[in-house]
C-alpha cells in the first residue's frame, strides 16, 4: 500500500489532536464547543484553517474578531499573534494545516 490512512476524533467535546506529522506538514484537528476557546499563541508556521463546522471568530495582533463559517479555508502569516474562539451555538470544528512544518521554523515571538 503507498497511501497512508490518518484517523481524528469525532466529537463534540473540545479536542486538539495532532493527525500528521512529517517532514513536510503539520495536521492538527481542533473542536471548540460553543462559549470556549483556542490557547492564545503566536502562529508558527504558515497556517491554513479549514473550518468544517460552526464559526471560527479569529482575531490577529489584538485586531477585531472576524467570522469564518464553516465551508471556509483561512490563511494566517507567519508568526502572528492568534486568539480563537467560538462565539456561535453551534460546536466549532477545524482543520489547522502547518506548512512547512513548525520543526522547522524559527521561534515566534512571546505573547
Amino acid at each position: 500500500m503507498i497511501e497512508r490512512r490518518y484517523t481524528y476524533t469525532q466529537s463534540d467535546a473540545f479536542t486538539m489532536e495532532k493527525i500528521v506529522d512529517d517532514e513536510r506538514v503539520n495536521i492538527n484537528h481542533i473542536v471548540v464547543a460553543p462559549g470556549e476557546s483556542v490557547p492564545t499563541h503566536a502562529s508558527n508556521s504558515y497556517v491554513h484553517q479549514i473550518i468544517v463546522r460552526g464559526t471560527l471568530s479569529l482575531s490577529l495582533e489584538d485586531g477585531p474578531f472576524n467570522q469564518y463559517a464553516a465551508g471556509s479555508i483561512v490563511a494566517v502569516p507567519f508568526n502572528q499573534k492568534m486568539v480563537i474562539r467560538n462565539l456561535g451555538t453551534e460546536t466549532l470544528e477545524f482543520f489547522v494545516v502547518k506548512a512547512p512544518n513548525p520543526r522547522d521554523m524559527p521561534p515566534t515571538k512571546a505573547v
